[in-house]
């Protein structure tokens, strides 16, 4: 049940138990990851029930936001500058939390150490041609860029043909870099294993990835729901759309460090 609409522009949500829940679910996730990363019989199953209780609570959670939103209309102009005021203090947590990777990286590259011979990249690590598949990716997610944006200006000239195409578009490339990546991953000539370069690199590849998978979700979900978006109100597309952004300025300063730059390195 609704609160009775306050004489302000806030919304004070009812009790919901899906924060406490999802907490829960993620839990057990991170059970599920430490048991399965130290190889502890049946970690897999615990980690696979907690994705799928997380998934479950996430959905339930979600289903109530967008019911205010689109059926209760409870999400005022105020609301809607505080929903993207929070999404975007979540980006700049996520800035913080791939600068993690990026100074571990120059910090190693700039003064390696003795331990790994005092070069950079280490000898025996076989690094990635720029201009091959890495180079093809950045084309693939600046074009991704192209089109979501593309989207949003459909949306808001109320142009639905071009919406659901800019949709298509931008999950379809999405898609390919995915693909190109797990390529990449499955014919490298080196493994995480392989020292702090190899460490590096899969983490901060890897969680763009990951990223990535996010952000296609996203998306996916504001395609399924496009018919629910106006064109002076639609902040789900407008968080989607700056995630995606924030996903495409990012590989570019992994193309050019991790890919560009050690590809000079060795050549």
């Amino acid at each position: 049940m609704l609160n009775k609409l306050p004489k302000h522009p806030f919304y004070l949500v009812t009790p919901s138990p899906w924060p406490l829940y999802t907490s829960l679910a993620i839990l057990i996730v991170a059970i599920g990851l430490v048991q399965y990363m130290h190889q502890i019989q049946g970690a897999f199953l615990t980690l696979f029930f907690g994705l799928f209780y997380l998934l479950g609570m996430l959905s339930f959670w979600w289903r109530d936001v967008i019911r205010e939103a689109t059926f209760y209309s409870v999400h005022t102009k105020k609301m809607q500058k505080i929903l993207k005021f929070g999404f975007v203090l979540f980006i700049v947590s996520e800035i913080a939390f791939f600068f993690a990777f990026f100074w571990a990286f120059f910090h190693s590259s700039l003064a390696p150490t003795i331990q790994i011979g005092s070069i950079w990249p280490p000898l025996g690590i076989v690094t990635f041609d720029a201009f091959g598949i890495p180079l093809l990716n950045t084309f693939i997610l600046l074009l991704s860029g192209l089109t979501i944006t593309y989207t949003h200006y459909a949306l808001t000239l109320g142009l639905t043909k071009y919406i659901r195409d800019g949709f298509l578009f931008t999950i379809l490339l999405a898609i390919l870099f995915t693909s190109f990546q797990l390529y990449e991953y499955k014919h490298a000539l080196f493994s995480i294993c392989d020292g702090i370069y190899g460490s590096i690199f899969y983490m901060a590849t890897g969680f763009h990835g990951f990223h990535v998978l996010v952000g296609t979700t996203f998306i996916l979900v504001c395609f399924l729901r496009r018919t629910h978006f106006t064109r002076d109100h639609h902040v789900g597309f407008e968080c989607a759309a700056w995630y995606w952004h924030f996903v495409d300025v990012v590989w570019l300063f992994l193309f050019i460090t991790i890919y560009y730059c050690m590809f000079l390195a060795n050549n």
